[in-house]
């Protein structure tokens, strides 16, 4: 256990110093983290509208961070370019956010063009059907994401890694939380990207 909870730390301290140094990223990243909480809560309630609220609302926003603010030229602090950073990164960079975000975004026009999606569901009727239809269409492809590229670190890296991945995503959440929680206060004073004097590692 006390390597999985190092790796788990040594991860997490790649995800932030990689790719979380504008300040509008990272408050973007509280607010998503926060809607994923009550998304979590929802789960227990009402899975379909946990979905939504975790894709429309909190998926979108930590993603826009990601793909309009964080800078993508060579990183200075970490003496890394963008093609190195994503070449390493454990879970999805980049281009794999955009495979999965393509597939996010065709459900609901597959379910649009067949509101049974070949037999899966009973077909909608109103709006409300449909968003629900959507939302557990959602749910499945978040936890089938999840759940491939924990197994595919299986195989091209180790169980272990796998392991601290899906754990570390389940948890970003409350993390990210406790990580970024002052981020709007410094971009209200103008701070876009966060002072990094040394990043080379965890601290202890």
């Amino acid at each position: 256990m006390q390597e999985f909870f190092k790796q788990l730390k040594i991860q997490r301290w790649d995800d932030h110093r990689y790719y979380h140094h504008s300040r509008i990223n990272q408050s973007l990243h509280l607010v998503s983290a926060i809607s994923f909480v009550v998304a979590y809560g929802l789960l227990f309630v009402d899975p379909a509208l946990a979905a939504l609220v975790a894709w429309l609302v909190s998926m979108t926003t930590r993603q826009s961070g990601h793909f309009f603010f964080e800078p993508l030229g060579y990183d200075e602090v970490n003496q890394a370019s963008q093609e190195h950073k994503e070449a390493i990164k454990v879970g999805y960079n980049l281009q794999r956010k955009v495979v999965l975000l393509a597939i996010w975004a065709a459900a609901p026009a597959a379910l649009w063009a067949d509101p049974s999606l070949l037999g899966y569901f009973e077909p909608h009727t109103d709006l409300e059907g449909f968003a629900r239809h959507t939302g557990m269409l959602w749910l499945i492809i978040g936890v089938g994401g999840l759940l491939f590229r924990t197994v595919h670190l299986f195989f091209i890296k180790d169980v272990m890694s796998g392991l601290v991945w899906m754990t570390k995503i389940l948890t970003d959440p409350f993390h990210d939380i406790y990580l970024y929680h002052r981020a709007p206060m410094a971009l209200l004073r103008g701070e876009l990207i966060e002072p990094r004097p040394n990043m080379d590692h965890a601290p202890s």
